[in-house]
């Protein structure tokens, strides 16, 4: 099967704008949904192009372009509770009562968020770092400190250095990437929602809701989680370093944990035979 962009790439309306998204596999087999990360220029597509073909041998695979990066029309809201809304809404246009999820970074936060709140709706739960508290390791990771300095002054150096941060062989960042990821880091709504997610004064004032909040993060509430769900992670994370997995590894009833060496945060991307054949053997089941 031959996996393009113009070829999988459809949208849907919704009563708060279009969702995009791609599409292939059979119909009639058992859908899969994949939801990305954040990070300047980041779009489902380019978090998952690799992956789409292999999983669509097997289910009807989706990737959902989250509202407010540059692809989808965006929705007012913090970005992580938009997403998780616009999961909803999509899922509900295409008659997708419950599907498995995986999730990138932050696409994991979401499949979490919705696997407590909305168990009805999450089959399966594979997350790909980015959950879960710093317990031994800096918080905010050296990431996610490069990903703020990006988002509060815009520039390609900083972008380049970010890029560099999220994976083990620097090889993979070539200067295709690069180019592609500046181009889209630049689209006006993917600058507003990287400000709103890392920029400095809005980390102080999420950081200050939080400290007033009167309900617990939700990574205290992952002991709610009652799929079967499988932590995937980079040894070598710069981003979500892995003494972040033990949390959700210990709270959520039914979960292990699959650590890949030489790997970074991206990994179904560094990791992509392992990576797939690791989360296909769990879809199996």
């Amino acid at each position: 099967m031959d996996v393009t962009y113009e070829g999988t790439k459809k949208e849907i309306a919704t009563d708060k704008g279009v969702l995009h998204y791609h599409e292939a596999g059979d119909p009639g087999a058992p859908p899969l949904l994949l939801l990305h990360g954040s990070g300047p220029g980041v779009t489902g597509w380019r978090n998952y192009r690799g992956n789409l073909e292999f999983f669509a041998r097997t289910h009807h695979t989706f990737i959902l372009e989250f509202p407010g990066f540059g692809v989808s029309d965006p929705w007012e809201g913090m970005p992580v509770l938009t997403a998780g809304k616009s999961v909803i809404a999509f899922m509900d246009a295409l008659g997708i009562e419950s599907a498995p999820m995986i999730g990138n970074s932050m696409g994991g936060v979401v499949g979490v968020n919705l696997a407590i709140k909305k168990p009805d709706r999450v089959a399966k739960l594979v997350t790909i770092g980015g959950v879960g508290p710093n317990l031994t390791s800096p918080s905010p990771s050296e990431g996610l400190r490069l990903l703020q300095e990006f988002a509060d002054a815009p520039d390609r150096d900083k972008l380049v250095r970010w890029l560099r941060a999220m994976v083990y062989d620097r090889a993979v960042v070539t200067d295709q990437l690069i180019e592609e990821r500046w181009e889209a880091a630049m689209n006006a709504d993917a600058l507003e929602t990287g400000r709103q997610m890392y920029g400095s004064a809005s980390f102080e004032m999420q950081q200050a809701f939080l400290a007033e909040a009167d309900f617990p993060p939700y990574w205290a509430m992952m002991h709610k989680i009652s799929c079967p769900t499988l932590l995937t992670w980079g040894r070598d994370d710069r981003v979500s370093p892995p003494d972040m997995a033990l949390v959700p590894m210990r709270l959520i009833p039914n979960a292990e944990l699959h650590i890949f060496p030489r790997c970074g945060h991206w990994v179904m991307i560094e990791a992509k035979a392992a990576f797939e054949a690791t989360v296909s053997a769990f879809l199996a089941r």
